[in-house]
């Protein structure tokens, strides 16, 4: 009688094989879940897209440096996004085109002693009440000459519908291409990155730019505009970003739409799926994210002077002294719908008609008048112009769906003196109690 061999198949002979093959199949419909499901903010850019911008760096360029870690978790407020490319392309190309006229700002012309004039506080107060009816011009820079290329300026007069805007300043940042374009984007939508002297010096270096003036330079999906270092308007560089960076109207004075992306940051979702669903679903005039930490100017204020982001605690007093004596409130719930005071600027959206223009040339002057440091005059802008602007401060975890951010290029410095840790008593004066009164009240309450 024979004898049957009953033998232990070889995947259950070894325990480590089965465990991890069960582990597999236990864990591949959680990820197929997880990669099909929707996120509340996470934004998807639909096929058929090309990936990326056909253009490679050279290897001695180090194009993708010192990338920042983010969480990119999920966020509790939706951002609503639309997958269908085509629709939104539709969409904002009639937004464009068959726009209605709407009143547009008269700006003051002719030759001032600065870019922006020096205007007294009393007096940039005093447009922040625009009524449109009597058409009173308002100071929005170029009261001397800014040093674009004829050739540049033509080109930038020609967008007509979305452009996008960035800067690098001093060879502080890597030029990056944007990623995740729609099949018909660098058709529609403009993107100007506008370069110093010494950026320019590098990435002719590298061979990404050629050495001949004459010739336009485009490097991958950026138009590029070189700035003459001779013929800057401001010694201070960071000034000279926040021209392109909220001037934008006046430089593309017939674009429907911006988008401003800070050199720092590499965008990578469509731009036209992003104003579709940051400006034109919530029909906002701008929109911009809420400053990860802080809620109150004042918070600002004190962090930028602690972390030497500008180093004169002196201006940083007067200036928060300014915005309390002229009205500036801390935050509370009676500014909602807005959750903070404090916005993060590196990404801004902007709708080109009358508010979001005044906003913008309304900022600018506190900026030429104090400081480059922007989340401080932001809510004093917002909170006290009129006609109100409406902005869309969506959350940060938004932000981090859509753009990839990156460290500044390293500079060898010498080394400073210790930072001094600023407080509140060193960055305001008596007109800002009673503003902190409220702010410490609000944050206890």
């Amino acid at each position: 009688m024979g004898h049957v061999c009953v033998t232990t198949p070889l995947l259950f002979q070894s325990k480590l094989l089965f465990l991890s093959l069960l582990y597999f199949l236990t864990t591949l419909p959680i990820a197929l879940y997880v990669s099909f499901t929707h996120s509340t903010c996470l934004f998807r850019s639909p096929p058929p897209f090309p990936s990326s911008v056909g253009f490679s760096y050279p290897l001695s360029y180090s194009e993708q440096k010192y990338a920042l870690p983010t969480a990119h978790s999920d966020c509790t407020s939706s951002a609503p996004f639309s997958e269908d490319y085509g629709k939104v392309l539709h969409e904002i190309r009639n937004l464009c085109w068959n726009s209605t006229s709407s009143p547009v700002l008269r700006y003051v012309e002719g030759k001032g002693d600065s870019f922006s004039g020096n205007f007294s506080a009393r007096k940039r107060k005093s447009f922040f009440h625009h009524n449109h009816v009597d058409r009173v011009a308002i100071p929005c820079g170029f009261l001397q000459a800014f040093p674009i290329k004829e050739s540049d300026r033509l080109a930038m007069q020609k967008c007509y519908g979305v452009v996008v805007v960035s800067a690098i300043i001093g060879d502080h940042d890597k030029l990056r291409q944007p990623r995740g374009l729609g099949s018909h984007t660098i058709d529609f939508v403009c993107f100007f990155m506008f370069i110093d002297d010494a950026t320019h010096k590098v990435l002719v270096a590298h061979n990404i730019l050629s050495a001949n003036e004459e010739e336009v330079n485009m490097v991958g999906a950026w138009r590029i505009v070189r700035l003459r270092g001779d013929q800057l308007p401001y010694d201070n560089p960071a000034m000279n970003g926040v021209i392109p960076k909220y001037l934008v109207q006046r430089l593309f004075p017939n674009s429907k739409f911006s988008v401003w992306l800070d050199a720092k940051l590499q965008l990578t979702v469509d731009p036209l799926l992003l104003i579709h669903s940051l400006l034109v679903i919530p029909d906002a005039d701008m929109a911009i994210s809420n400053h990860p930490f802080n809620i109150h100017t004042m918070e600002e204020a004190i962090a930028t002077a602690r972390w030497k982001k500008w180093a004169d605690l002196e201006s940083l007093r007067v200036q928060m002294e300014t915005y309390c004596e002229n009205g500036l409130q801390p935050w509370s719930t009676s500014k909602l719908p807005y959750t903070t005071d404090v916005p993060d600027t590196a990404l801004i959206l902007r709708r080109h008609g009358l508010k979001g223009n005044l906003f913008s040339c309304l900022l600018f002057n506190e900026l030429a008048a104090f400081n480059s440091r922007d989340q401080l005059a932001f809510a004093y802008v917002r909170d006290l112009m009129v006609p109100k602007i409406k902005i869309n401060m969506f959350e940060f975890e938004v932000f981090e769906q859509v753009a990839m951010e990156y460290r500044h290029n390293l500079k060898r410095e010498a080394r400073e003196q210790p930072i001094k840790m600023a407080s509140s008593r060193e960055i305001n004066g008596s007109s800002c109690e009673d503003y902190l009164l409220k702010m410490w009240e609000e944050s206890i309450g």
